[in-house]
């Protein structure tokens, strides 16, 4: 009974350590014609959408629901 309630213990402490998973947002979205709209927002660059879409058809655009991540700013010491 001790060894289970020990493994239903750690299993408690990793579960309430962890981290929540998010989404990530980038700043462009392409846009493919391949029979049916689909649309993937997982573009850095311009170019790098443009790269994919190239020889298979679509655009790309910027994405309008896009946040930038909050810079850090750093103190410099005197």
């Amino acid at each position: 009974m001790r060894p289970l309630l020990l493994i239903l213990g750690i299993i408690v402490a990793v579960a309430a350590t962890g981290t929540r998973a998010h989404a990530q947002d980038y700043p462009w979205c392409g846009s493919y014609d391949t029979g049916d709209e689909a649309r993937n927002c997982g573009f850095v660059s311009y170019e790098q959408c443009m790269t994919t879409v190239r020889g298979i058809g679509g655009f790309c655009m910027a994405n309008n629901t896009y946040q930038a991540p909050l810079a850090l700013h750093r103190r410099r010491s005197n």
